[in-house]
C-alpha cells in the first residue's frame, strides 16, 4: 500500500489540511466554530475501511466522452507555503494552485492547461466534488446529524451548499469568471451524500492556454457565503494571489541555507494558520493545539503548547500578531490556566492541573515585553487581573515548607509519578526572575525585590533538593516527593535539556552535563543511541520526539540536528509529535502545529539571526 502524502494550506479562516499530492485532490475543509466549541469539517465519501474513495474536491479531466487521468504531479510552495503543482494529461500541460487568501473567508483553486500537441485539442477541465461528511471535531470525530441542502443561487449564478438543523448552521458556495457547466445529484434531502461536477469546455490551438479559477466562499448562510465567493472574484486571483505572497513575504525568515529555510518556513506558516485562527459563527480569535484532524488532540487549547511552543516564532516575525495571543490567552483562557486542557471558549475540556502550563502565560508576556519594549500592555486590565490569578494559583501549589511548587500531571499530559518536577520548578524560577526584571523596570522596586527574592528561594531549593547522586555522579532528578524519592527520566515537552536555555545553569555546568549525558546514554530506553534518528522520547510515544529535535537546537547540539532534519521526512516536512527511529517517517501526532511552532523557533535560533525570544 502506497503511503499518502498531503499538503495542507489554509488562512485565519478557512483551512484545507489534507491536499492529497498523487491528485491535487482537497479531501476536506475546516473551520473553527464558537459555538460548537471546537471545529468542523466538511469532506467527501469513504470506504468501508476509512479511506476516501470520493474527495470533497478533485481536478478532473474529460476528452471524447471519457475522463483521462491528471498524473505525473510535481510540487511547490510559493513562500513557503501556497500549493502548486505541474502535472499531466496527455499532450496537455496542467497547473493547479491552491489559494486561501489572507485576509478572506474562502479560497480559490485556480487550474491552468496549455496545448503542448501539434493539433488542436478539445476537452473539459473542472472539479468533481462530493459532500457527504460534516463532523464536529475536538479531540474526537463525531458527525453533525443535519441536512445537506444544494441548490442554485441567484446571488452567484451558480450552487450552494447548506447544512441546517431548524436555522443554517453554515454555508459554503463557488463563483466562477467564466461560464461553467454544473451538474449536481441528491436522491434525498437528508441524503448522506451530494455530488457535484463543475467543468468548463475548452478548445484549444496548438500552444494556447486557458485558466479557471474556482472561488469558494463560506459563511452562515447564503448570502453570508457566496458573497465572501463574490468578493475574491472582484479582486480577482492575481490580486489575491500577489497579497498574500506579499504577506508571507513579510513574515518569513532565513538562514541562508536553502533546506533549512525551507523547514523552516513551512513550519512557521503552517503554526501561524493551523495553531491559530478565526471562527467562522463569531468572527472571534481563537487559539488551538492544530486546526487539522489529522492532529489527535486538534482544536482544543493547551496554554504550554500556544505560548512555550506556537508564540515564540510569531513573536518573531509579527508581533501585533502575538499581542492577540496574548489577549486571547489573558482574557478568554485566563479563568482556568494551568488546567490540563480546555475548549476555545475557555470551559474546561480535560481537567488536572498541570504547573508548566499555568506558567505559560506569563512566560509569554515577558517574551512579547522584551522583545517589543511594550509595558503598557501591563497596564490593561486583563493582564493585571491574569497576572494575579496565576500567582494566586500558583501560590497554592506550594510546598508548606520547601519553595518547590507541584504539579498533577507532567509536560506529557501524563499522571506525574512524584508531584515536583525540576523542570516545571525552573519554569516558576523563570517567572518569578522576570517578574522582577518587568517590575525593576517599571520603577516599582517593592514588588522588583519580592520576586527577587522568590526566585533566589525556588532557585535555592532546586538545587538542594532536586540535584540527586545516581550511579556515582550528580544529576538532576525528573520529579521528586520530597521524602526520599526520586526518579531519572526526561520527557519532550517540557525537557531538562532545555535548563541552559531558561538560565537556569550553564550548559559547563557538571549536574547538567551529567543529566543530559544519562539521557542520552545507550542504557537508556528513550535515547534511540545509534539509530538513525538519535533524539530523545519518552513513555508516551516511544520514538524519537520532534520536539527533542527544537530542544537539541536550542541546546547547542546544531550539527547533530541539521542531520536529522535535512533526512527526516516527518509529516511530508511538518512537524510530527514522533518519528520512526530508522526512517524519519511520521509515527505519532501528525499535523502538530504548535511543535510545528516551535521547531521553527529553534531552526532560527540555531541557524539564523539571533534577534530570537
Amino acid at each position: 500500500m502506497v503511503l499518502e502524502r498531503y499538503i495542507p494550506t489554509g488562512n485565519e479562516m478557512i483551512s484545507l489540511p489534507d491536499i492529497r499530492e498523487r491528485d491535487g485532490a482537497i479531501m476536506g475543509v475546516t473551520f473553527l466554530h464558537m459555538g460548537y466549541k471546537g471545529m468542523i469539517e466538511i469532506r467527501g465519501d469513504s470506504n468501508p475501511d476509512g479511506s476516501d474513495e470520493n474527495p470533497l474536491l478533485k481536478p478532473f479531466m474529460m476528452m471524447d466522452g471519457r475522463e483521462e487521468p491528471i498524473v505525473q504531479l510535481t510540487w511547490e510552495r510559493l513562500n513557503y507555503w501556497i500549493p502548486c503543482f505541474k502535472a499531466k494529461c496527455g499532450n496537455l500541460e496542467i497547473s493547479g494552485t491552491i489559494l486561501a487568501p489572507v485576509g478572506e473567508r474562502g479560497f480559490i483553486y485556480s487550474l491552468k492547461v496549455i496545448n503542448r500537441d501539434v493539433a488542436a485539442q478539445e476537452f473539459k477541465l473542472g472539479l468533481r466534488g462530493c459532500w457527504s461528511r460534516t463532523i464536529h471535531e475536538i479531540n474526537e470525530s463525531k458527525e453533525i446529524n443535519a441536512a445537506k441542502y444544494v441548490y442554485r443561487s441567484l446571488w452567484n449564478d451558480s450552487l450552494v451548499f447548506d447544512l441546517r438543523d431548524t436555522v443554517n448552521i453554515f454555508s459554503f458556495a463557488p463563483i466562477f469568471e467564466d461560464q461553467i457547466e454544473l451538474t449536481y445529484h441528491q436522491t434525498e434531502l437528508s441524503s448522506k451524500k451530494v455530488d457535484f461536477t463543475l467543468g468548463k469546455s475548452m478548445l484549444l490551438a496548438p500552444g494556447e492556454e486557458s485558466i479557471v479559477n474556482f472561488y469558494w466562499g463560506f459563511g452562515f448562510e447564503e448570502v453570508g457565503s457566496t458573497t465572501a465567493a463574490k468578493e475574491m472574484l472582484r479582486k480577482g486571483y492575481q490580486y489575491e494571489l500577489d497579497a498574500t505572497k506579499n504577506w508571507l513575504l513579510k513574515r518569513l525568515r532565513l538562514t541562508g541555507e536553502r533546506d533549512m529555510d525551507r523547514i523552516l518556513n513551512t513550519n512557521l506558516f503552517f503554526t501561524f494558520f493551523f495553531a491559530s485562527g478565526v471562527t467562522l459563527d463569531t468572527e472571534e480569535f481563537a487559539l488551538v493545539t492544530s486546526r487539522s484532524p489529522r492532529y489527535y488532540v486538534s482544536a482544543a487549547y493547551w496554554d504550554r503548547d500556544s505560548l512555550l511552543w506556537s508564540f515564540p516564532s510569531i513573536l518573531l516575525v509579527d508581533s501585533e500578531y502575538a499581542k492577540e495571543m496574548l489577549s486571547y490567552a489573558f482574557s478568554k483562557q485566563i479563568k482556568n490556566a494551568g488546567v490540563h486542557s480546555r475548549y476555545i471558549d475557555g470551559t474546561v475540556l480535560e481537567p488536572g492541573f498541570e504547573l508548566d502550563e499555568l506558567c505559560a502565560p506569563l512566560l509569554a508576556l515577558y517574551n512579547y515585553v522584551k522583545h517589543t519594549g511594550d509595558y503598557e500592555i501591563l497596564s490593561e486590565e486583563s493582564i493585571k487581573k491574569g497576572i494575579a490569578r496565576i500567582l494566586t494559583t500558583l501560590q497554592s501549589k506550594k510546598h508548606p515548607e520547601t519553595d518547590l511548587y507541584e504539579t498533577f500531571l507532567q509536560p506529557t499530559d501524563d499522571l506525574n509519578v512524584y508531584p515536583y518536577l525540576t523542570y516545571d520548578n525552573v519554569l516558576v524560577w523563570r517567572i518569578f526572575t522576570n517578574l522582577a526584571e518587568i517590575y525593576a523596570n517599571m520603577k516599582d522596586e517593592a514588588r522588583s525585590r519580592s520576586f527577587f527574592e522568590k526566585a533566589g528561594s525556588v532557585a535555592e531549593a532546586i538545587w538542594k533538593h532536586c540535584v540527586v547522586w545516581h550511579e556515582g555522579r550528580e544529576i538532576f532528578a525528573w520529579s521528586l516527593d520530597l521524602k526520599g524519592n526520586s526518579n531519572v527520566y526526561d520527557e519532550p515537552p517540557g525537557s531538562l535539556q532545555l535548563l541552559p536555555f531558561h538560565g537556569f545553569c550553564d550548559a559547563a555546568n557538571p549536574v547538567y552535563l551529567n543529566t543530559v549525558a544519562e539521557i542520552r546514554k545507550p542504557e537508556y530506553p528513550y535515547s534511540f543511541h545509534g539509530c538513525n534518528f538519535a533524539e530523545i522520547g519518552c513513555e508516551h510515544a516511544p520514538h524519537p520526539w520532534m520536539l527533542s529535535v527544537a530542544n537539541s537546537l536550542l541546546c547547542g547540539r546544531k550539527e547533530q540536528c541539521r542531520d536529522i532534519l535535512l533526512k527526516a521526512s516527518m509529516d511530508n516536512g511538518i512537524a510530527c509529535e514522533s518519528i520512526d527511529e530508522n526512517t524519519g517517517e511520521c509515527v505519532t501526532g501528525a499535523a502538530f502545529a504548535t511543535c510545528a511552532g516551535f521547531l521553527a523557533f529553534a531552526i532560527y535560533y540555531a541557524f539564523g539571526k539571533k534577534d530570537t525570544v
